[in-house]
């Protein structure tokens, strides 16, 4: 094996001089570092890869699932009264307490998750783990058209700054506010007219 090495090297040193055969190989190397780096497609899936981290997604209000425990004399059960969850201004509260603070991306997050309580409320679109904010817009506009634009705005506000991860400012709270007012006064409108 080293004679095979001994002789290969010696007939490439005839024909390319060693330093610019070295430097040769180094440049390949370069480049496929670069290509590495920068086209990842070009990697094949086996072998690792540098991975962003996740940002985080929309999470949609579950629907409660309230337990049934039968008695032990074996009779059907009775429904338990709940005090009713100040959940309408949970999450309004909440952006407001984080805009106060400065936490302006976190308070857009969370008045959009309070738009999306009030479209679950009045039932016009179904909560799906994973829904993003295009497929929620579009799954309103479907049932009321009128929602669109103050969605549409809503998600490109918030999508601006959890995805691009665009320095949040008060004017991104203040839109927000707008629209989730926009969206509030057109499902109330809806409402009434029918």
């Amino acid at each position: 094996m080293s004679r095979w090495w001994t002789e290969t090297v010696a007939a490439l040193g005839d024909v390319v001089p060693l330093p610019l055969a070295a430097l040769l190989l180094l440049l390949a190397a370069l480049l496929a570092a670069l290509a590495w780096y920068f086209f990842p497609a070009w990697v094949p899936r086996r072998l690792p890869r540098w991975r962003l981290p996740r940002l985080p997604r929309l999470r949609l209000p579950r629907r409660r699932r309230r337990s049934k425990a039968r008695p032990a004399d074996g009779s059907p059960p009775v429904p338990t009264p709940r005090a009713p969850e100040p959940v309408p201004a949970r999450h309004a509260a909440l952006a407001d307490r984080l805009a106060a603070e400065g936490r302006y991306a976190e308070a857009v997050r969370e008045r959009l998750r309070d738009m999306v309580r009030e479209l679950v409320e009045r039932q016009v679109v179904e909560p799906r783990a994973g829904m993003t904010v295009t497929e929620l817009t579009t799954a309103a506009a479907q049932v009321r058209p009128g929602t669109r634009p103050a969605l549409h705005a809503a998600g490109a506000v918030f999508s601006d700054l959890w995805y691009a991860q665009r320095p949040a400012t008060p004017e991104h709270d203040r839109a927000m506010r707008r629209h989730a007012a926009d969206l509030h006064r057109e499902l109330a409108g809806e409402g009434e007219r029918r």
